[in-house]
């Protein structure tokens, strides 16, 4: 296992439209156990593929919080189902949008068809915070990052701290 980079905004590559996944293989595997390490090594909760420059229609997550049980998650190809009409608000950050937070509005419940690690079909009922997390690392397989539901202001002000911090970054 490695931890990769994640590709912070902005950054063309997290707008791409990630691309289905034939059959998993053990290269797969492979970039989702590198995932899942490397998503542990920032103190996230999900990750998409394309976040670490790879467009292929793969998440990771482990929304577990108590101290020392890992519960990891693995989807590859989720569709989403069937969405909640009734909607909560969670407060959401993202690795690829570091240190900026906003409050999201998404259906509260959904179900997901997904392939699991090994390849085999899941149908997953999700709620309450795994259903926003899933919503929210599926919005990356489409090119969508959180700050895209926000005002043009709010998201334009976000995208230029980011820039700011990667031009002050490369000057070191």
């Amino acid at each position: 296992m490695a931890i990769r980079t994640i590709l912070t905004e902005p950054n063309k590559l997290l707008r791409n439209i990630s691309k289905p996944v034939d059959q998993v293989s053990k290269e797969d595997q492979k970039l989702m156990d590198d995932m899942l390490e490397t998503m542990y090594h920032a103190n996230g909760i999900g990750l998409a593929a394309i976040q670490i420059g790879v467009p292929k229609r793969i998440i990771v997550m482990d929304i577990s919080k108590e101290e020392g049980k890992k519960d990891p998650r693995y989807f590859v190809n989720p569709v989403i189902k069937n969405k909640d009409l009734l909607k909560n608000t969670y407060e959401e950050g993202c690795l690829s949008v570091p240190n900026q937070f906003a409050e999201i509005e998404r259906p509260s419940k959904c179900d997901v068809e997904y392939l699991d690690y090994f390849g085999k079909k899941k149908i997953l009922k999700a709620e309450g915070l795994l259903a926003t997390c899933i919503q929210h690392e599926m919005d990356h397989l489409e090119g969508i990052l959180f700050i895209d539901y926000l005002s043009k202001l709010k998201k334009s002000l976000i995208i230029k701290k980011l820039s700011k911090l990667k031009s002050n970054t490369a000057i070191l």
